[in-house]
């Protein structure tokens, strides 16, 4: 099944429509978010010395439907890499467009490429539609994630 949409590393032209969905992902979440937070994590996105990189998902008419943040991140006891996805959004209007299977598998592509262990995320225990989602296309695990605020 083709859907038309492609799935590419962000790039700057981009920043008005990935503002658009990354607003949409801060309000999904409830999370009050700055311009001045949305522009710290653009100037990441655009840093190639910058840990944090980013997919887009873009519809044949140009459009951004959605987007995954990700970074490598250490497993020490296992000695390898991983991928850690921070974000992933799809616009609600894009939902079922097959945009969120685009993401992850390119993710998991990327990741095998690099030569990571694994890709890895959390989502909340109520985000039921993405779960089934995920449910599909990764393994839940056992384990339970706490924060610890530092101030």
């Amino acid at each position: 099944m083709s859907t038309g949409i492609q799935i590419r590393p962000v790039r700057a032209e981009d920043f008005a429509q990935w503002r658009v969905l990354y607003r949409g992902y801060a309000d999904f979440y409830e999370v009050d978010q700055t311009e001045e937070m949305a522009a710290t994590v653009w100037s990441w996105l655009n840093d190639p010395g910058h840990e944090v990189s980013g997919l887009v998902a873009e519809a044949a008419d140009g459009r951004l439907v959605g987007l995954a943040h990700y970074r490598p991140f250490a497993r020490p006891l296992s000695a390898t890499t991983g991928c850690y996805l921070d974000d992933l959004f799809v616009a609600p209007e894009s939902r079922g467009s097959g945009a969120a299977d685009l993401l992850l598998t390119a993710l998991r592509d990327l990741a095998a490429e690099r030569g990571w262990s694994v890709v890895r995320w959390i989502t909340a225990d109520d985000n039921h539609r993405a779960r089934s989602k995920y449910d599909q296309l990764a393994t839940r695990t056992m384990w339970i994630t706490y924060d610890m605020p530092t101030a």
